[in-house]
C-alpha cells in the first residue's frame, strides 16, 4: 500500500539574491568567531573581544557557530513557503496581541499614520521545543507540522551554539559566574524564545514616498539577545554611538547579533540596547521581497528582571544600595515583561509615522521604561 505524503512535503528550495551594487555606509560591526570558544583560554578571549561591542555598539556578528548554511537555507525555504500559502490558510492561527501573544502568524493588516498604505510586513513566530513539550498546545500551520522535526531541530542547535555560548560570555564580561545569565535564560525553561520567519513585500515609489521610507523610525527589541541570520537584501540600519544611520552588511556564514531591552535592564544600561529599522532597498533590489530568518531570545518566564549582582557593574557606579536590595519575589518577570510590550506595540490597528507621531513617546511597566519610537 502506498504511504500517504504531505501536500507540504516538496518544500522549493530557496536561495539568496544577489547583494546590491550601491555604495552603502555599512557600520564596522566587531565579528567573532565562536570557534575559539572551547579552546584553553577561549571563553575569555572572546570575552575581551566582545566586550566594546556590547557596551557601545549593542550589534556585533558571529561566525564559526557550527550551523551549515545549508540548514539556514533549508530553514529560509520553509519560511518562503509558508507566505506563499494562500491568506486563509495563513489565518488559521493568528498571533492574538490582545493578550500580548506573540507566537503565530502577524498578517500586514496595519495602516500607516495618516496616509493609508498598509504595513508591507509577514511574521510567523514558533515557540521552543523544550523537553517538557511546554508549547505542544500552541496551534500551528500545517505546513509546519509537516517539517515540525527539522524546525525543532534547528531551533534547539541556534540556542546550544549560539545564544548558550553569548551569554556565556556576557557573564564573563559582567564578573559574574559563567551561567549566571544562561540560567535566567535556560532553553528548557518556559519563555517568550522563537523562531521567526518574516517577509518585506515590495512597495511601489509612490508608497515609500508617502510614508517617507527613511525618516526618523527605528525600535528596540524587547528580549535579551536577536539572531539574524544572513540575507542580501539591504535594508537594516543600526542608530550608531555618532547618531548616524548605518547599515548592517550580511555576512557570509555569519549571524548578526544584538543585545535588547532585558539585557539592558539587567545590567542598568551597561549592555546597550540599540535602536534600529528597517528602511525600503535600493534600486537594483526595490522589486524583491526580503525574507528574514531570525531567533528571539527572551528571558525565562520567572527571571525576576532586576539588576545582576555584578562587580563591574557596581565599580562603574551604577548598581544603587536599591538595586542591591531588589527583592526578586516582587519583581517584574520576564514573562510579564514580554507580554505587556507586545500588546503594547502591537495590539492597534494603525500605527503612527514618527514625524507625526503624538502619542505616546516612552512606554513604562512597573518601573521598566524604553523609548517606544525614535524620531
Amino acid at each position: 500500500m502506498p504511504v500517504a505524503t504531505s501536500p507540504y512535503d516538496n518544500i522549493p528550495a530557496w536561495t539568496r539574491s544577489a547583494e546590491t551594487k550601491e555604495p552603502l555606509d555599512w557600520a564596522p560591526l566587531k565579528e567573532i568567531d565562536l570557534r575559539v570558544f572551547d579552546t584553553p583560554g577561549g571563553k575569555q578571549k572572546l570575552a575581551a573581544e566582545l566586550h566594546d561591542a556590547v557596551k557601545n555598539v549593542g550589534f556585533w556578528v558571529v561566525t564559526g557557530h557550527g550551523i551549515p548554511d545549508e540548514e539556514v537555507l533549508r530553514q529560509f525555504s520553509i519560511g518562503n513557503a509558508f507566505f506563499n500559502l494562500p491568506l486563509e490558510e495563513k489565518q488559521k492561527h493568528p498571533c492574538n496581541f490582545e493578550v500580548g501573544d506573540y507566537f503565530g502568524y502577524r498578517e500586514p493588516k496595519r495602516v500607516i499614520g495618516s496616509t493609508g498604505v498598509k504595513e508591507n510586513i509577514e511574521m510567523l513566530n514558533i515557540p521552543k521545543y523544550t523537553a517538557n513539550d511546554d508549547y505542544k498546545d500552541v496551534p500551528k500551520h500545517d505546513l509546519i507540522l509537516a517539517h515540525e522535526a527539522e524546525i525543532a531541530a534547528f531551533h534547539r542547535k541556534l540556542f546550544d551554539n549560539v545564544a548558550r555560548k553569548l551569554f556565556i560570555l556576557l557573564a564573563i564580561i559582567l564578573e559574574l559566574p559563567e551561567n549566571y545569565l544562561l540560567d535566567r535564560h535556560a532553553y528548557d525553561q518556559r519563555s517568550e524564545d522563537h523562531l521567526r520567519y518574516m517577509v518585506y513585500h515590495p512597495r511601489t515609489l509612490e508608497e515609500r514616498k508617502l510614508i517617507r521610507d527613511g525618516e526618523g523610525g527605528g525600535h528596540t527589541d524587547f528580549g535579551s539577545l536577536t539572531l539574524l541570520f544572513s540575507q542580501n537584501v539591504a535594508g537594516l540600519q543600526i542608530r550608531t554611538p555618532q547618531e548616524e544611520w548605518k547599515y548592517v552588511k550580511p555576512v557570509a556564514g555569519g549571524i548578526t547579533v544584538n543585545s535588547a531591552d532585558v539585557l539592558q535592564f539587567l545590567t542598568k544600561g551597561y549592555v546597550k540596547s540599540t535602536i534600529h529599522r528597517v528602511v525600503g532597498p535600493q534600486p537594483d533590489q526595490a522589486h524583491l521581497h526580503r525574507l528574514g530568518l531570525l531567533y528571539f531570545v527572551r528571558p525565562a518566564d520567572d527571571t525576576p528582571v532586576i539588576p545582576v549582582p555584578s562587580p563591574l557593574l557596581d565599580r562603574e557606579g551604577l548598581l544603587t544600595e536599591e538595586d542591591k536590595k531588589a527583592d526578586p519575589k516582587t519583581a517584574v518577570r520576564g514573562y510579564d515583561w514580554t507580554r505587556a510590550r507586545v500588546e503594547n506595540v502591537h495590539n492597534k490597528k494603525s500605527y503612527a509615522l514618527a514625524y507625526e507621531d503624538e502619542g505616546q513617546k516612552t512606554f513604562n511597566f512597573k518601573g521598566l521604561e524604553v523609548v517606544n519610537r525614535w524620531k
